[in-house]
């Protein structure tokens, strides 16, 4: 993968900046009427370089935020980041099973190997603001969807996970989450081994009804 889609984005607006008006994009549409994740264990290398996920990151910040509170963060584990933290994966894995198969608390340790690529999206509530704790939540959900399809679009593969770990105690102390602060997912990035199949969908027209009073 290349970096040449780089070339394309535009500077980060300034304040005050006029931004573009909405118009039709139908290469948009047609990206999200077929978005599907691949799994992690369909990811192999090369993952993002750099400055490619850092631009992902300033894609994935721009959502909706009340009153712009910001109430989100990254962590990301790439290299050899990723088999230490997997050790820390066994680690937690055994200390809340211990009578766990041994090779069942091994595979633990090569959870982070699947794709080049991780970044933990985590929910940074600020409970002194006035804007309401469900809608601080919902954005850092939204930057998590932002970051999945932003990986899609620049030709990534691209899986938004939770797992046991994700709610495990060791692992958000091994994380040095502050209080109040929860990982909304890890979104595994990487190239596409092999195409995804499409998965069971629900039709939005069964799931919406018109407001009658």
């Amino acid at each position: 993968m290349t970096d040449t889609w780089l070339n394309d984005l535009p500077p980060s607006p300034q304040l005050g900046d006029l931004m573009p008006t909405p118009q039709l994009r139908a290469d948009t549409l047609a990206f999200l009427a077929s978005r599907r994740s691949s799994t992690a264990a369909q990811m192999t290398e090369p993952g993002p370089s750099t400055d490619e996920t850092a631009a992902l990151l300033r894609i994935a910040a721009r959502v909706p935020d009340h009153r712009r509170v910001h109430p989100f963060r990254f962590l990301t584990f790439t290299g050899d980041a990723r088999s230490a933290f997997g050790r820390v994966l066994k680690d937690a894995f055994i200390a809340s099973n211990s009578d766990a198969e041994p090779a069942a608390a091994e595979m633990e340790t090569g959870r982070f190997l699947r794709a080049p690529l991780i970044i933990a999206v985590i929910s940074k509530v600020n409970h002194e603001h006035r804007t309401p704790e469900w809608e601080q939540v919902l954005t850092a959900g939204a930057v998590a969807q932002n970051l999945v399809i932003a990986a899609g679009a620049a030709g990534y593969a691209a899986q938004w996970l939770t797992e046991w770990y994700t709610y495990d105690a060791h692992v958000v102390q091994a994380m040095h989450l502050e209080e109040g602060e929860r990982v909304v997912g890890f979104v595994y990035i990487g190239t596409a081994s092999e195409p995804p199949k499409e998965r069971a969908r629900m039709d939005a027209a069964d799931l919406t009804q018109a407001w009658e009073g």
